[in-house]
């Protein structure tokens, strides 16, 4: 089958600063691909690039086999394209929006009608429909973005960091709707920095300073971790980060509310040293025990063990 994305080789430059240095990944039909990274990691350069409304450099894309890099016009009947700032019109209603996307992109309007209402359905924007997209709270705009995106049936989606800001019952409702897309056979490339929403993901890209430092399922990633994860909960989490610093075989120290996740090279050699090095200045602590890795712990490791390479 063929890929719905393919991307070779994609480089593209502002001034002196590199923003993406021959990134290169693919995206299957109907998967869920996610870029997770930082801020200026390079996400919303890489979109902006897909949907055709900024050049590369280098590089090669193809979208559903359609060259975007030559023939960008061809290739958005097939695209839409949600950028973090999507383009609602505050002052219209909800439905004068949606029936504005759709004269946009050439939706007939027994179409339209029939789509816009499965749509508001799915969003549950129904009993909104005659409200001003500008008295919508933040969830519900973004809700009301997806469905304007979505209004042409586009077979590739591509959402740049949808859900900053949202609260946590939308994005639920948010990643409910996505994966009804996918169930329908919509491809979909988003960017997030939110890490519990890259575990949703089919695949992910591991994005820092412009380059993928690694591309797999979530589960392979966390797999893939260099060294074991230890977790120490406490009172004062700081502290204990404090103290551990140092503490041999110990690769990497990060805070997670109320415990600290303690990277080491060997779980059992580790964990009666770092229980001997808080109980000198006796801080209070709960029991150090392995825990699996989230994707956070194996960003933090990935970039963190890239830069001492570099580093060296």
């Amino acid at each position: 089958m063929a890929e719905a994305i393919a991307i070779g080789n994609l480089t593209r430059r502002f001034g002196p600063l590199v923003a993406v240095n021959g990134v290169s990944f693919t995206v299957a039909p109907g998967e869920i691909f996610g870029l997770v990274g930082p801020d200026g990691a390079g996400k919303t350069t890489i979109m902006r690039m897909l949907a055709g409304v900024l050049s590369p450099h280098a590089g090669t894309i193809l979208l559903d086999g359609i060259d975007v890099v030559a023939a960008p016009e061809r290739a958005k009947p097939h695209l839409s394209y949600m950028p973090q700032r999507f383009g609602l019109y505050e002052d219209l209603t909800v439905a004068e929006n949606i029936r504005f996307y759709a004269e946009l992109f050439g939706v007939p309007r027994k179409e339209r009608i029939a789509r816009g209402a499965e749509l508001l359905e799915a969003a549950a924007l129904g009993p909104f429909r005659r409200r001003l997209a500008g008295n919508l709270s933040g969830g519900m705009k973004q809700k009301l973005g997806l469905i304007c995106a979505l209004i042409h049936t586009p077979r590739v989606l591509l959402l740049d960091e949808p859900t900053t800001g949202v609260d946590p019952v939308s994005r639920r409702e948010f990643w409910a709707i996505l994966y009804d897309l996918r169930e329908q056979g919509v491809t979909i490339l988003l960017s997030t920095a939110y890490m519990d929403e890259a575990e949703r993901c089919t695949r992910l890209a591991l994005l820092h300073a412009g380059e993928i430092r690694s591309c797999d399922t979530p589960q392979r990633l966390k797999q893939a971790m260099p060294g074991a994860l230890l977790a120490v909960p406490a009172a004062d989490p700081r502290a204990v980060r404090a103290a551990l610093g140092g503490v041999p075989g110990v690769l990497g120290l990060l805070l997670m509310g109320d415990r600290v996740h303690v990277r080491v090279d060997d779980a059992a050699r580790a964990a009666p040293l770092l229980a001997a090095r808080l109980a000198g200045p006796n801080i209070a602590h709960g029991e150090i025990a392995r825990v699996e890795p989230g994707i956070e712990d194996v960003f933090v490791a990935l970039v963190g063990d890239a830069t001492k390479a570099e580093a060296a």
